[in-house]
């Protein structure tokens, strides 16, 4: 090979232009203080009606009750996982939300004592002709109508923990990824009689991701070239925390409306979107599980499948070409993991030189998928049936001319995407294993005759 390192150039060229994305954001300086950034329900938030007159909350303390501290590798860790500081984020969300007006009860003895102080000073700056002033006299504090507890009730660890990676020659790139879970629960109770109005229930993901890429390769006897790059990805756990609550305001602003706690301005404003789609949310989080998958079938029981591919032929014949094929299918009980699959097909089998015939089969297949809660799913099959050989022109003068009946068993793997509720598309690649060896009209050697099948399609999935 006149030029060896042609290959570890264009390998560190890669490396290069992987590393472009995280360049682009690196800091080269100091940034200066900016306002706080908003989680992504806040404009959900400010999309909602406005109230007929804003409530007013006391928030006391809003708690981390996870007991939770940041997992290390590296031995024990102090550090709390999650903010210390959620009653100033429910209060900052009460206020931005428009529908509350949140008094200061937290530093409530603070707020006391310096009431104390203020009398305590203009009594003793008092003039005596001012008498008794009531200037002294304070305005009373606000009282609340509703009370707001909870707090942090959960931090889970590595929910989620997956990666990929591949090295070849001393090169390659890999990457991880790390799922973590908080939860907050938050309640509104009447100061009146103490009866709880409404609960409510929000989760948020905390993702880290990490990738990197590299080459360690000598070049020649005493050359070594090193190069690596890459970057990581922590969600930070206070930006989670504050979404999770805002969740939960706009939760708890929604589920007051709905059970007349509270009222809007004008009265139709209860049939905007914001009101809907929370609804619709709120519907298809009753079917999907502590994963965020899907816990009820994402498929209707009964399927009809249209596809078209390739057959590729592998006999006693060499050289098998890529030829046409073509398949419909009925699918049963499509609604659970295992399921089953009836198909009609045709195609042509042949070589670049020797052999070519058109065949048509029937199967019957037992179908499982591994993920048959969700939009997309891989899924195998295995199952059965009969090819019968058409001879090279099935509708000529001599049809059925040279027809043979041909057991075979057959496997494949797929995965499909649905891309509506009732339409997905099908990849699937199979293969067939003939009962014997004539399906080529030649029986030599010691295996049967086979060949694969590679289809996309589209499935139609009928009924709820």
């Amino acid at each position: 090979m006149k030029h060896p390192n042609v290959h570890i150039i264009f390998l560190l060229l890669l490396t290069l232009q992987f590393a472009c994305a995280p360049m682009m954001k690196q800091p080269m300086k100091t940034s200066e203080a900016r306002l706080g950034s908003n989680s992504k329900v806040y404009k959900k938030m400010q999309a909602l009606p406005e109230p007929k007159e804003p409530v007013v909350v006391a928030v006391y303390k809003f708690r981390d009750q996870t007991g939770q501290y940041k997992p290390s590798d590296m031995g024990a860790n102090w550090s709390t996982a999650v903010t210390q500081g959620a009653t100033s984020i429910l209060i900052n969300s009460l206020e931005e939300s428009g529908w509350f007006v949140p008094i200061e009860r937290e530093g409530l003895a603070n707020l006391l004592n310096e009431r104390k102080i203020i009398r305590s000073s203009r009594a003793n700056y008092n003039t005596q002709d001012q008498g008794q002033d009531q200037g002294q006299l304070l305005p009373p504090l606000l009282f609340a109508g509703v009370l707001l507890e909870g707090g942090i009730v959960s931090y889970e660890s590595n929910v989620l923990t997956g990666g990929a990676g591949l090295r070849y020659f001393g090169a390659g790139a890999s990457g991880e990824y790390r799922e973590d879970r908080v939860s907050i629960y938050l309640r509104a109770i009447s100061t009146s009689n103490g009866r709880i109005l409404k609960t409510v229930h929000t989760s948020k993901t905390i993702l880290s991701q990490k990738l990197d890429a590299g080459i360690f390769r000598y070049v020649s006897l005493k050359r070594l070239l090193e190069a690596e790059v890459g970057f990581t990805f922590n969600e930070p756990s206070g930006i989670a925390v504050q979404e999770a609550i805002d969740k939960a305001v706009h939760a708890l602003i929604i589920e007051g409306l709905l059970s007349n706690l509270w009222e809007v301005k004008e009265t139709e404003d209860l049939s905007t979107t914001a009101i809907k789609d929370y609804l619709e949310e709120k519907e298809t989080n009753a079917q999907t599980d502590y994963l965020g998958f899907q816990s009820l079938p994402f498929r209707s029981g009964i399927k009809l499948g249209l596809g078209g591919g390739t057959m590729i032929y592998d006999g006693d014949y060499p050289r098998g070409v890529l030829s046409p094929a073509a398949e419909i299918s009925v699918g049963f009980m499509q609604n659970s993991k295992l399921s089953f699959d009836l198909g009609i097909g045709a195609g042509i089998l042949s070589t670049r030189d020797f052999f070519s015939t058109v065949v048509q089969y029937t199967r019957l297949n037992i179908m499982y998928r591994l993920f048959n809660y969700n939009k997309t799913t891989p899924y195998l099959q295995a199952g059965g049936g009969f090819l019968l050989n058409l001879g090279d022109d099935p509708f000529g003068e001599q049809t059925w001319t040279g027809v043979e009946n041909n057991g075979f068993v057959n496997t494949t793997i797929g995965y499909e995407i649905m891309v509506t509720q009732r339409t997905g598309i099908d990849l699937s690649a199979g293969y067939y294993w003939l009962f014997n060896d004539n399906i080529d009209m030649v029986r030599q050697g010691m295996y049967n005759d086979f060949f694969w099948n590679l289809n996309v399609g589209v499935n139609f999935y009928l009924g709820k």
